[in-house]
Protein backbone atom coordinates (compact mmCIF):
# COMPACT_ATOMS: atom_id res chain seq x y z
CA UNK A 1 0.00 0.00 0.00
CA UNK A 2 0.92 3.46 -0.56
CA UNK A 3 1.04 5.89 2.34
CA UNK A 4 2.05 9.25 1.71
CA UNK A 5 3.82 11.37 4.91
CA UNK A 6 3.46 14.71 4.91
CA UNK A 7 6.61 16.65 7.05
CA UNK A 8 7.63 12.87 6.65
CA UNK A 9 11.34 13.93 7.50
CA UNK A 10 10.73 15.43 11.07
CA UNK A 11 11.16 13.88 14.27
CA UNK A 12 7.70 11.33 14.28
CA UNK A 13 7.60 11.09 9.86
CA UNK A 14 10.89 9.49 10.02
CA UNK A 15 10.13 6.98 12.80
CA UNK A 16 6.43 6.28 11.33
CA UNK A 17 8.38 5.52 7.73
CA UNK A 18 10.76 3.38 9.23
CA UNK A 19 7.67 1.18 11.04
CA UNK A 20 5.89 1.56 7.82
CA UNK A 21 8.21 0.51 5.76
CA UNK A 22 9.30 -2.41 7.91
CA UNK A 23 5.91 -3.72 7.28
CA UNK A 24 6.43 -3.68 3.40
CA UNK A 25 4.52 -0.37 2.45
CA UNK A 26 5.47 2.33 -0.02
CA UNK A 27 5.99 4.81 1.84
CA UNK A 28 6.69 8.74 0.19
CA UNK A 29 8.46 10.78 3.30
CA UNK A 30 6.98 14.18 1.82
CA UNK A 31 8.29 17.93 2.75
CA UNK A 32 9.29 21.06 1.14
CA UNK A 33 12.76 19.64 0.67
CA UNK A 34 11.03 16.90 -1.39
CA UNK A 35 9.56 19.39 -3.85
CA UNK A 36 6.31 18.70 -2.06
CA UNK A 37 4.49 21.63 -0.60
CA UNK A 38 1.49 21.80 1.08
CA UNK A 39 1.15 25.71 1.88
CA UNK A 40 1.62 26.32 -2.01
CA UNK A 41 0.11 23.13 -3.17
CA UNK A 42 3.05 22.56 -5.30
CA UNK A 43 4.03 18.66 -5.73
CA UNK A 44 0.73 17.53 -3.85
CA UNK A 45 -1.01 15.77 -7.12
CA UNK A 46 2.16 13.88 -8.10
CA UNK A 47 2.93 12.97 -5.01
CA UNK A 48 -0.53 11.23 -3.83
CA UNK A 49 -1.17 9.80 -7.50
CA UNK A 50 -1.95 6.07 -6.31
CA UNK A 51 -2.07 7.03 -2.65
CA UNK A 52 -4.33 5.03 -0.24
CA UNK A 53 -3.60 6.97 2.70
CA UNK A 54 -1.58 10.17 4.03
CA UNK A 55 -0.68 11.14 7.25
CA UNK A 56 -0.71 14.66 7.61
CA UNK A 57 2.80 15.61 10.15
CA UNK A 58 3.11 18.94 8.83
CA UNK A 59 4.33 21.84 11.47
CA UNK A 60 3.92 25.42 10.68
CA UNK A 61 7.34 26.73 9.98
CA UNK A 62 6.29 30.16 12.37
CA UNK A 63 5.10 29.63 15.81
CA UNK A 64 3.55 32.96 15.49
CA UNK A 65 0.01 32.42 16.43
CA UNK A 66 -1.50 34.41 13.24
CA UNK A 67 0.71 31.70 10.81
CA UNK A 68 0.17 28.96 12.48
CA UNK A 69 -3.51 29.60 12.17
CA UNK A 70 -3.36 30.93 8.52
CA UNK A 71 -0.68 27.45 8.24
CA UNK A 72 -3.02 25.02 9.11
CA UNK A 73 -5.74 26.61 7.32
CA UNK A 74 -3.95 27.07 3.76
CA UNK A 75 -2.24 23.36 4.29
CA UNK A 76 -4.79 21.22 5.77
CA UNK A 77 -7.33 22.57 2.95
CA UNK A 78 -4.84 21.97 -0.05
CA UNK A 79 -4.42 18.72 1.10
CA UNK A 80 -7.64 17.76 1.38
CA UNK A 81 -8.54 18.94 -1.72
CA UNK A 82 -5.74 17.09 -3.57
CA UNK A 83 -6.58 13.78 -2.11
CA UNK A 84 -10.23 13.80 -3.14
CA UNK A 85 -8.65 15.05 -6.63
CA UNK A 86 -6.04 11.91 -6.38
CA UNK A 87 -8.40 9.20 -4.86
CA UNK A 88 -7.15 8.69 -1.31
CA UNK A 89 -9.04 6.78 1.18
CA UNK A 90 -8.21 7.53 4.65
CA UNK A 91 -6.24 10.61 5.92
CA UNK A 92 -4.76 10.56 8.91
CA UNK A 93 -3.49 13.62 11.32
CA UNK A 94 -1.34 14.14 14.00
CA UNK A 95 -3.08 16.87 16.90
CA UNK A 96 -2.98 17.72 20.37
CA UNK A 97 -4.70 16.27 23.38
CA UNK A 98 -6.84 19.35 25.08
CA UNK A 99 -6.47 21.67 21.88
CA UNK A 100 -10.13 23.27 22.91
CA UNK A 101 -8.98 23.81 26.80
CA UNK A 102 -5.95 26.09 26.47
CA UNK A 103 -7.51 29.11 24.11
CA UNK A 104 -4.85 31.47 25.45
CA UNK A 105 -1.41 28.72 23.50
CA UNK A 106 -0.88 30.57 20.85
CA UNK A 107 -0.75 26.82 19.27
CA UNK A 108 -3.77 25.59 19.62
CA UNK A 109 -6.42 27.52 17.51
CA UNK A 110 -4.07 26.29 14.66
CA UNK A 111 -5.16 22.65 15.81
CA UNK A 112 -8.55 23.34 16.30
CA UNK A 113 -8.93 24.45 12.29
CA UNK A 114 -6.95 21.69 11.27
CA UNK A 115 -9.37 19.66 12.91
CA UNK A 116 -11.92 21.01 11.80
CA UNK A 117 -11.37 21.07 8.18
CA UNK A 118 -10.45 17.32 8.23
CA UNK A 119 -13.63 16.53 9.81
CA UNK A 120 -15.86 18.86 7.00
CA UNK A 121 -13.48 17.60 4.41
CA UNK A 122 -14.79 14.49 2.70
CA UNK A 123 -11.87 12.19 3.23
CA UNK A 124 -12.35 9.26 5.42
CA UNK A 125 -9.86 10.22 8.47
CA UNK A 126 -8.31 9.84 11.93
CA UNK A 127 -7.46 11.62 14.13
CA UNK A 128 -4.41 10.81 16.27
CA UNK A 129 -4.65 13.14 19.35
CA UNK A 130 -1.24 13.39 21.58
CA UNK A 131 0.05 14.43 24.51
CA UNK A 132 3.44 16.44 24.51
CA UNK A 133 6.21 14.70 23.47
CA UNK A 134 8.83 13.33 26.06
CA UNK A 135 11.54 14.90 23.75
CA UNK A 136 10.19 18.37 24.06
CA UNK A 137 10.50 18.07 28.32
CA UNK A 138 14.03 20.23 27.76
CA UNK A 139 12.28 22.69 25.42
CA UNK A 140 9.41 23.39 28.17
CA UNK A 141 12.06 23.85 31.08
CA UNK A 142 14.08 26.04 29.16
CA UNK A 143 10.68 28.16 28.34
CA UNK A 144 10.09 28.36 31.92
CA UNK A 145 13.05 29.35 32.86
CA UNK A 146 14.01 32.77 34.94
CA UNK A 147 17.55 33.11 36.18
CA UNK A 148 18.27 29.38 36.08
CA UNK A 149 15.06 28.92 38.26
CA UNK A 150 12.15 26.85 36.53
CA UNK A 151 8.76 28.28 37.03
CA UNK A 152 6.55 24.59 36.22
CA UNK A 153 3.15 24.38 36.77
CA UNK A 154 1.45 21.53 39.02
CA UNK A 155 -1.32 20.81 36.69
CA UNK A 156 -1.22 16.96 35.58
CA UNK A 157 0.62 16.31 32.45
CA UNK A 158 1.75 13.16 30.50
CA UNK A 159 4.16 13.35 27.98
CA UNK A 160 4.30 10.34 25.50
CA UNK A 161 7.57 9.14 23.81
CA UNK A 162 8.46 9.86 20.09
CA UNK A 163 8.44 6.45 19.72
CA UNK A 164 5.12 5.56 20.81
CA UNK A 165 3.20 8.23 19.15
CA UNK A 166 4.84 6.90 15.91
CA UNK A 167 3.74 3.25 17.20
CA UNK A 168 0.15 4.95 17.10
CA UNK A 169 -0.01 7.14 13.97
CA UNK A 170 1.32 3.93 11.95
CA UNK A 171 -1.25 1.67 13.15
CA UNK A 172 -3.86 4.36 12.79
CA UNK A 173 -2.63 5.01 9.13
CA UNK A 174 -2.50 0.96 8.69
CA UNK A 175 -6.07 0.54 10.31
CA UNK A 176 -10.13 1.25 9.23
CA UNK A 177 -10.73 4.98 8.07
CA UNK A 178 -13.95 5.16 10.71
CA UNK A 179 -13.86 9.19 10.86
CA UNK A 180 -12.66 8.93 14.36
CA UNK A 181 -10.46 10.48 16.94
CA UNK A 182 -8.04 8.75 19.22
CA UNK A 183 -6.12 10.52 22.30
CA UNK A 184 -2.82 8.87 23.22
CA UNK A 185 -0.50 9.51 26.32
CA UNK A 186 2.57 8.46 28.18
CA UNK A 187 1.97 5.61 30.99
CA UNK A 188 2.74 8.07 33.46
CA UNK A 189 0.71 10.62 34.95
CA UNK A 190 1.53 13.58 37.40
CA UNK A 191 2.35 16.98 37.82
CA UNK A 192 4.31 18.95 35.47
CA UNK A 193 7.04 20.02 37.83
CA UNK A 194 7.38 16.72 38.86
CA UNK A 195 8.30 15.78 35.22
CA UNK A 196 10.78 18.78 34.74
CA UNK A 197 12.09 18.42 38.24
CA UNK A 198 13.26 14.43 37.21
CA UNK A 199 14.29 16.17 33.47
CA UNK A 200 17.07 18.34 35.35
CA UNK A 201 17.93 14.94 37.64
CA UNK A 202 18.69 13.06 34.72
CA UNK A 203 20.71 15.21 32.33
CA UNK A 204 22.38 16.80 35.65
CA UNK A 205 21.32 20.21 34.70
CA UNK A 206 21.82 22.31 37.83
CA UNK A 207 18.90 24.70 37.33
CA UNK A 208 16.12 24.46 39.96
CA UNK A 209 12.01 23.74 39.95
CA UNK A 210 10.14 26.30 41.63
CA UNK A 211 6.24 25.07 41.80
CA UNK A 212 4.69 28.12 40.49
CA UNK A 213 0.39 27.55 39.68
CA UNK A 214 0.48 30.68 37.77
CA UNK A 215 3.25 29.39 35.34
CA UNK A 216 2.18 29.50 31.88
CA UNK A 217 2.68 26.71 29.29
CA UNK A 218 3.31 28.20 26.27
CA UNK A 219 1.44 31.31 27.15
CA UNK A 220 -1.76 29.65 29.13
CA UNK A 221 -2.23 28.28 32.99
CA UNK A 222 -2.27 24.31 33.08
CA UNK A 223 -4.92 22.99 35.40
CA UNK A 224 -5.46 19.02 36.26
CA UNK A 225 -7.69 18.98 33.10
CA UNK A 226 -5.50 20.87 30.49
CA UNK A 227 -3.19 19.07 29.04
CA UNK A 228 -4.14 15.09 29.53
CA UNK A 229 -6.88 12.65 27.92
CA UNK A 230 -10.23 13.44 29.90
CA UNK A 231 -11.86 10.07 28.75
CA UNK A 232 -10.33 6.66 27.39
CA UNK A 233 -7.13 7.27 26.22
CA UNK A 234 -4.37 4.64 24.46
CA UNK A 235 -1.30 4.51 26.63
CA UNK A 236 2.46 4.35 25.39
CA UNK A 237 4.67 1.21 26.91
CA UNK A 238 8.20 3.88 27.47
CA UNK A 239 7.58 5.57 30.92
CA UNK A 240 9.88 8.04 32.13
CA UNK A 241 12.03 6.33 33.36
CA UNK A 242 12.65 3.69 31.20
CA UNK A 243 13.07 6.93 28.40
CA UNK A 244 15.57 8.38 30.41
CA UNK A 245 17.65 5.17 30.88
CA UNK A 246 17.27 4.41 26.83
CA UNK A 247 18.39 8.18 26.37
CA UNK A 248 21.57 7.52 28.63
CA UNK A 249 22.94 4.10 26.90
CA UNK A 250 22.68 5.38 23.30
CA UNK A 251 24.24 8.76 24.77
CA UNK A 252 27.04 6.34 26.40
CA UNK A 253 27.48 4.46 23.27
CA UNK A 254 27.70 7.64 21.65
CA UNK A 255 30.60 8.70 22.97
Amino acid sequence: MKIVIIGGSGLIGTKVAALLRNQGHDVVQASPSTGVNTLTGEGLSGALAGAAVVIDLANSPSFAPADVLSFFKQSTSNLINAEKATGVLHHVALSIVGIERSPDNGYFPGKVAQEDIVKKGGVPYTIVRSTQFMEFLGGIADSATVDKTVHASPGAFQPIAADDVAGFVAEAATGTAANQTIEIAGPDKKPMSDFLTGYLAATHDARTVVVDKEARYFGSLVDDQSLVPLGTAKLGRLDVKTWFAQRAKAAAEFE
